[in-house]
């Protein structure tokens, strides 16, 4: 089975899912949306889609590992994504991952204005990949 990472936004939410071997990120792309519910049933349908059986939700911990109000919002998620899949549900510290995806994008020539489209997904990426590195 697949392993999805997400990595949750206000307007965007990051996806990236393994290969079937969970050696790598095969595929990466990005839900627009902002209602949680909604983003749940997204979620629910690329994991069934994609035979996804655990999914890695980014925790954002401020950098001095305490939990602030974007914590909470993925906490929250967490229950929900529970809930609309049925899937177990990692939640895994992401201090840092949107910070290196735009340094990742920047290296690679996009321009700043440009990230917006892509970060998310990028984030998703490493998130996915820290977590593959640890199993």
């Amino acid at each position: 089975m697949r392993i999805m990472a997400i990595d949750y936004g206000d307007a965007r939410t990051g996806i990236a899912v393994s290969d079937l071997m969970n050696m790598m990120t095969g595929d990466a792309f990005v839900i627009t949306e902002w209602n949680p519910e909604v983003i749940a049933e997204k979620v629910a349908a690329e994991a069934r889609i994609r035979g996804v059986g655990t999914l890695v939700l980014g925790l954002p911990k401020n950098m001095d590992g305490t939990m602030g109000a974007r914590a909470e919002k993925s906490l929250a998620l967490c229950e929900i994504l529970k809930e609309k899949t049925g899937l177990p549900v990692i939640m895994w510290d992401e201090r840092r991952t949107t910070v290196d995806a735009h340094r990742i994008l920047h290296s690679n020539g996009k321009k700043m204005k440009n990230h917006r489209k892509n970060v998310d997904a990028v984030a998703a990426s490493l998130i996915l990949e820290g977590y593959l590195a640890s199993i």
